[in-house]
């Protein structure tokens, strides 16, 4: 049996990081439904059987490629959410010692020292400087 499934799966996607997300969010969306009545308890478990449709659909697919792809668009998402989430708590940690900055043409953040009154901040990255209260 599990030789003709091994057989079975060759050539296919599989089971990848999008697939355990939406499969997640099915979960989610089932004891949701379960906790609720009336209209919203059935619009989560018809949203909870497509997000599950969908896992098995793409888990099944043939199509390597474009799943491949979709995945890594949801990996670029992830990462690019989580560096901004590590951005805003390494702000937070330094917030008793630092003033934080966005410098006016490119939008950088520039980190400059707390107590040293009205100064001239100079970008780093495109050379811009104004004047700024630490």
């Amino acid at each position: 049996m599990k030789e003709r499934f091994t057989n079975f799966m060759i050539g296919r996607n599989g089971n990848d990081q999008l697939n355990l997300f939406l499969l997640g969010m099915g979960a989610v969306l089932l004891l949701l439904g379960a906790f609720s009545g009336g209209l919203i308890h059935s619009l989560f478990r018809i949203a909870a059987l497509a997000l599950i449709v969908l896992v098995y659909f793409r888990m099944f697919s043939k199509d390597v490629y474009k799943r491949r792809e979709e995945n890594t668009k949801y990996l670029n998402m992830r990462y690019r959410l989580f560096a901004r989430l590590k951005a805003v708590k390494e702000r937070w940690v330094q917030r008793k010692d630092y003033k934080f900055f966005h410098c006016p043409s490119c939008k950088a953040v520039l980190r400059v020292p707390k107590g040293r009154g009205k100064i001239k901040i100079v970008c780093r990255k495109c050379g811009n400087s104004f004047i700024g209260k630490s």
